[in-house]
């Protein structure tokens, strides 16, 4: 079975909560913790990899990589964020097909106008509904696995309003988007409303400090909404965590106060499977005997 066709398959059974990832190790990490799907941020991958912003600076082929890398390193279906398909519908295709390649089981696209805003910032503008559409179309076409799941994000709530937004969110649907991602709605209300007139499967964001209140998990899975991202979280409690052991380093010159505080180096290495990989030198450092020739 696929990941995608795996994903899918839980996606049936209910609501499936993606933390996200910027690494294969957080990745990892994420797999650790029991859940059953990761989600590879396109803010996060590119904050850590080039500590640019999140406007649209990470080429496919680098977004393709980093997708192969957590796919070899975990057994987790990943849903991977290609801002807005680098390109037109020929553009989108080829993204598919390399993020598929790559081992991605869901792909999301979204109808931002290059160069891209982060979804929770004024400022955003969108491309029409019927270039999005096309792209949408061409995505659906390009996969070769049918169970490969394009999400259609819809970033119209803060440009155009909610009903625009639902608008959008048909024609994507038609167009043959399986999960509709309506971004930086901005209250329970709304994300009853939409789920209401959408009925298609939906992914909602819980990043923080944005636009959107905090909801749990349960009261999405009561509004209808079949995935839940934390694109950020991780990446946030770890760079506040940097930050203060840096501040505490620089003040003191020693970390002996940190040590209670940090992942250690066993907890590293059993995360890392450290063992097996030495066990796979030990056995390319000792072959096996030869069997003895038969006499004839």
């Amino acid at each position: 079975m696929s990941s995608a066709a795996q994903l899918r398959k839980r996606l049936a059974r209910g609501t499936v909560v993606a933390p996200g990832v910027f690494n294969a190790v957080t990745a990892k990490m994420v797999e650790r913790f029991g859940f059953h799907a990761a989600y590879l941020s396109g803010a996060g991958l590119t904050n850590a990899m080039t500590a640019f912003p999140d406007i649209g600076l990470l080429s496919m082929t680098e977004l393709a990589q980093q997708t192969a890398y957590i796919v070899s390193a975990t057994s987790l279906p990943l849903i991977v964020d290609a801002d807005t398909g680098f390109g037109g519908p020929l553009g989108v295709a080829r993204t598919i097909r390399e993020l598929e390649r790559a081992g991605a089981a869901a792909v999301q696209i979204e109808d931002q106008r290059d160069p891209k805003r982060c979804g929770h910032l004024a400022g955003k503008r969108l491309i029409p509904a019927k270039t999005m559409a096309e792209k949408i179309r061409s995505a659906a076409k390009a996969r070769k696995d049918p169970d490969l799941i394009i999400i259609a994000r819809t970033d119209a709530r803060g440009v155009e309003g909610l009903k625009a937004a639902i608008d959008r969110a048909f024609r994507y649907r038609d167009a043959g988007a399986d999960m509709i991602f309506p971004e930086a709605l901005e209250s329970a209300a709304e994300f009853s409303r939409f789920a209401d007139r959408v009925r298609t499967p939906l992914m909602a964001n819980m990043t923080e400090f944005g636009k959107s209140p905090y909801l749990s998990v349960r009261e999405f899975d009561r509004m209808g909404y079949r995935l839940v991202i934390f694109p950020m979280t991780v990446f946030r409690v770890m760079m506040k965590s940097a930050e203060a052991a840096l501040r505490e380093l620089k003040r003191s010159g020693t970390q002996r106060s940190l040590l209670g505080g940090m992942q250690t180096r066993k907890e590293l290495y059993d995360l890392l499977e450290y063992e097996r990989y030495e066990k796979v030198e030990a056995e390319a450092s000792n072959p096996l005997p030869r069997s003895p020739k038969r006499r004839r």
